[in-house]
């Protein structure tokens, strides 16, 4: 088992795919993996509709295409029709309206998330922290949509929507690390110039693994295509794979997460003299995790006995965890221990994208937990409401299916090309910080939103700070970053308090450009 694969499914499949995926979903899986040898290359697909929305209190007729878009290699063969859909206001200056891509993560992802969470004109009702999984579902008109700052492009990556690998084009040729990143840079640099769209603002929104593409794309099209981007904008981010893996056997990740239990902790009440204020409890668990916890962790063996006790009285106070407990897991538990040890005594699991949710256990005596409740709370309806707008709004009459989830990590290659690595031609696992790095330094204007929840244990916030104080950028630079954060998980469009925030700090961002 690779790397990235452990990360994706540990534990018990880490719910399929990190980061905007079920494993409920898993169904999907097979119907992206179908050989494609001596298949018949298949029609375009291209629907187009008209429609009007009134957001942020302005009316906006825009025209929406839901289809794929034909690519090819540098022979002009075709390799892969890739699953797209626009929003286009209309009667607009393409040359000056911005234009923002976005997608999902996983590696296996598509966009339904975020299309119909927050960005798209239409969104799926959920009840934040309930199980909305019974009929009948609903979606209502987004006026927190982007679309009034900016037209909206959402990319489904080759195996996930309706995109396949055509012709020449076989799944390897997309599914890993830097094949990924070379495939939706392409994309963006045909759609791009097929719509007359070189002269505008260009805008990349990633969520989860989508940091780790949004890394690399914004780097290969700035040094590939000469397209530089005015923003990145990274959701709940994934970055760096050694910084963000609770579970290896490397310190640096038990560190990044222990802020994020901390909160959970907080949140379920779990620790003794719990004080009011979350920030002041956070900074707290920080400076512990950072002056405490993680000098012990270095020194390993050599630290001393009592050395060892003041760090364990310190994660029982800070988790609720008692101190016996990390002491038998050696002082580090990764995510899917946690959320279920947290509230063992309760017969209950917290979730993991975010560790608000909670349900029944399953196996309480087991040490890791057998699924995360989020998926199973709001899933359903996402697919649902995604299927039912895109064929019955947006007009797509297909009998294929639209492909939610894949476990493409089966068929990942996780090395990476990385920017200025002189001693390898590819480091194992991937690290795009460093391309994000290399791309503001030779872009000194593209400016950086990263928006990430307290609540997430998939992509931990400490694990974003970390990749945030290490990019090795000129300090002038780092004006050019905003960091924002939110009292809910990963998705944390689905907490209503957030998502309101969430639609405020990103239209502000585009808007500064």
């Amino acid at each position: 088992m690779s790397g990235l694969q452990h990360f994706l499914l540990q534990p018990l499949l880490l719910l399929s795919l990190l980061l905007g995926l079920s494993s409920a979903m898993a169904a999907d899986e097979d119907s992206s993996m179908e050989a494609n040898e001596d298949q018949p290359i298949p029609e375009v697909m291209h629907f187009e509709t008209r429609h009007k929305a009134d957001i942020g209190g302005t009316s906006i007729a825009y025209t929406a295409t839901a289809g794929t878009l034909l690519m090819k290699n540098d022979k002009q063969e075709p390799i892969a029709h890739f699953g797209y859909t626009a929003y286009v206001k209309e009667d607009a200056k393409p040359g000056t309206r911005p234009v923002l891509f976005a997608y999902n993560g996983g590696p296996g992802s598509a966009s339904m998330w975020l299309h119909m969470g927050i960005l798209g004109p239409e969104r799926t009702v959920v009840e934040d922290g309930a199980f909305t999984s019974v009929g009948p579902f609903k979606r209502v008109s987004n006026d927190l949509s982007v679309l009034n700052r900016a037209d909206l492009v959402m990319i489904d990556p080759v195996g996930t929507g309706f995109s396949v690998a055509v012709g020449e084009g076989k799944g390897e040729d997309f599914w890993g690390v830097d094949q990924d990143i070379h495939s939706v840079s392409d994309f963006i640099a045909q759609w791009v110039t097929e719509n007359g769209r070189w002269a505008s603002p260009k805008y990349l929104l990633g969520e989860s693994y989508g940091g780790i593409r949004s890394g690399g794309v914004a780097h290969d099209l700035l040094v590939r295509h000469s397209l530089a981007l005015n923003g990145v904008i990274l959701v709940s981010p994934y970055m760096d794979f050694a910084a963000g893996n609770a579970g290896l056997a490397m310190d640096l990740p038990y560190v990044n997460y222990f802020s994020t239990y901390a909160a959970t902790a907080w949140y379920h009440e779990t620790v003794d003299n719990r004080p009011a204020d979350l920030q002041a409890f956070l900074r707290e668990a920080e400076a512990f995790a950072a002056n405490e916890y993680a000098p012990l962790l270095f020194k390993g063996a050599s630290a001393s006995a009592e050395e060892r006790q003041r760090v364990l009285d310190g994660l029982e106070r800070y988790t609720g965890i008692s101190a016996d407990y990390w002491d038998r897991a050696n002082l580090r538990i990764d995510e899917s221990r946690f959320a279920k040890q947290l509230l063992r005594g309760r017969r209950q699991t917290t979730g993991r994208i975010d560790a608000r949710f909670v349900n029944d256990g399953i196996n309480h005596i087991g040490e890791s937990f057998t699924y995360d409740p989020f998926f199973p709370a709001v899933g359903p309806a996402f697919v649902a409401t995604f299927n039912d707008y895109y064929r019955q709004e947006l007009g797509v009459t297909t009998d294929r299916k639209y492909v939610t989830s894949a476990g493409l990590w089966r068929h990942w290659d996780n090395s990476h090309a990385q920017p200025g690595q002189t001693q390898y031609e590819k480091v194992p696992y991937a690290n795009t910080a460093v391309d994000l790095a290399h791309t503001m330094v030779q872009n000194p204007n593209m400016r950086l939103l990263v928006q990430q929840g307290y609540y997430d244990l998939a992509t931990p916030y400490g694990a974003t700070d970390h990749f945030l104080n290490h990019l090795d950028i000129p300090a002038r630079l780092r004006d050019n970053i905003q960091v924002e954060h939110y009292e809910a998980g990963h998705m944390m469009y689905v907490h209503p308090d957030s998502m309101t925030r969430f639609s405020e700090d990103l239209g502000a961002f585009i808007d500064a450009g």
